[in-house]
């Protein structure tokens, strides 16, 4: 039996009818074709999960009965992922990753070496609007009760004033000597990653993040694209700290 749909409905409602209506409503009746007596779930993407199941599935909605509900509590510890940021569908793709694996939030990290710039302007918000709805999504396939918070962009200097806020950060890079494996992690508060672009972590850009407290890590002898190393790296943590428990 394949696990419920679930969909984004703020303000979550209350044991009892309620309607999901505008794109979530039209996604609902006209993508998944919703019918009565089947179940779906519902959350406001702040942890609040409901259990309903559909009455009636019209063009443009689908009428429900709302069953149960409850507030999930967030991972622990709490996983900041800055990620570079990556030129084309690649970016997204880190982020579709990323949101699935089970990140907290994302800082689109302005590294030196980045080829995408997301300049200031209607570009840089589109770009940035891209990486939301793209977090968005990518919670609900995986059906999580949080979705990510992705943050406005950072400079280096920016960041490295982050790591200093952070319980620990973790920098993947390929020519790190101490393993992620090997890094006594913390069971609460605030963990960050941090992942550069195709072109790696510039020289100048480490010492300033180790200066901030950043600790260089690497996960294996197999170095890893940007797109799809934060995911890897996350799989570790979910059981190395017991997020997965």
């Amino acid at each position: 039996m394949s696990t419920a749909p679930l969909f984004l409905l703020d303000p979550l409602p209350g044991t009892g009818p309620a309607r999901l209506d505008g794109p979530e409503g039209r996604h609902a009746a006209t993508v998944k074709r919703l019918r009565p007596g089947e179940a779906v779930l519902l959350t406001d993407g702040r942890g609040g999960l409901a259990h309903a199941v559909v009455d009636a599935a019209a063009r443009d909605r689908v009428e429900l009965t709302v069953t149960g509900r409850t507030d999930v509590d967030p991972p622990a510890p709490r996983v900041l992922l800055a990620q570079a940021l990556v030129k084309g569908d690649r970016g997204e793709l880190a982020v579709e990753l990323a949101t699935e694996a089970g990140v907290d939030a994302i800082l689109p990290w302005r590294a030196a070496r980045c080829v995408a710039r997301w300049e200031a302007g209607a570009r840089g918000d589109r770009a940035l609007a891209r990486w939301r709805s793209t977090a968005r999504e990518a919670a609900k396939q995986a059906r999580r009760p949080w979705v990510p918070d992705v943050e406005e962009p950072v400079t280096t200097a920016t960041l490295a004033q982050r790591v200093a806020g952070v319980d620990i950060a973790l920098v993947l890079h390929e020519g790190a000597t101490e393993r992620l494996a090997d890094v006594p992690l913390p069971c609460q508060g605030e963990l960050m990653l941090v992942v550069g672009p195709e072109g790696g972590v510039a020289d100048t850009e480490i010492d300033a993040l180790v200066a901030a407290g950043a600790r260089p890590v690497r996960l294996g002898a197999e170095v890893l694209r940007a797109s799809t190393a934060a995911a890897v790296a996350l799989g570790a943590l979910g059981v190395l700290t017991g997020r997965w428990g």
